[in-house]
């Protein structure tokens, strides 16, 4: 079973859907995007929905100016305590329908971390992103 991958080589300059693309890689516990080239993508819905062992997901590199769809992106990634989305540009999205479900959704977890923008945070608090607050801890910089 897949349990690290690392894309840092990959080159993601030309790719616009990115879709699915990790759905169900439930034993994958390290994933290293650091490197991907997100600018031109416009759909990321389920694109690591089910994978339910990663504990930590760094996606601050991620360019999402351009994104319309994060429709189900982190559903059930269940494991999931740390979540940086600090670089999400998120004015363009159309879908947020349970961007966020079932993180941290067990009572007896750790509380899910996640670091957005201020502006991200003002919109995914507004949306219906499927999280449960009880179970997330939202940071953001001050500005």
């Amino acid at each position: 079973k897949l349990q690290t991958l690392v894309l840092s080589n990959f080159n993601t300059a030309n790719v616009t859907n990115m879709s699915w693309m990790f759905y169900n890689c439930s034993s994958l516990t390290s994933l290293d995007l650091s490197n991907f080239n997100t600018a031109n993508v416009t759909d990321m819905r389920s694109m690591f929905s089910n994978c339910s062992s990663l504990t930590a997901l760094d996606l601050s590199n991620f360019n999402t100016a351009n994104v319309t769809n994060m429709g189900d992106m982190f559903g059930f990634c269940s494991s999931l305590t740390s979540l940086d989305l600090t670089s999400f540009d998120v004015s363009e999205v159309t879908d947020f329908g349970s961007m966020l479900s079932y993180l941290g959704s067990d009572a007896s977890s750790k509380p899910i971390s996640v670091k957005v923008t201020k502006a991200a945070y003002d919109i995914l608090s507004t949306k219906s992103t499927g999280i449960d607050s009880r179970y997330a801890v939202y940071s953001y910089p001050t500005e």
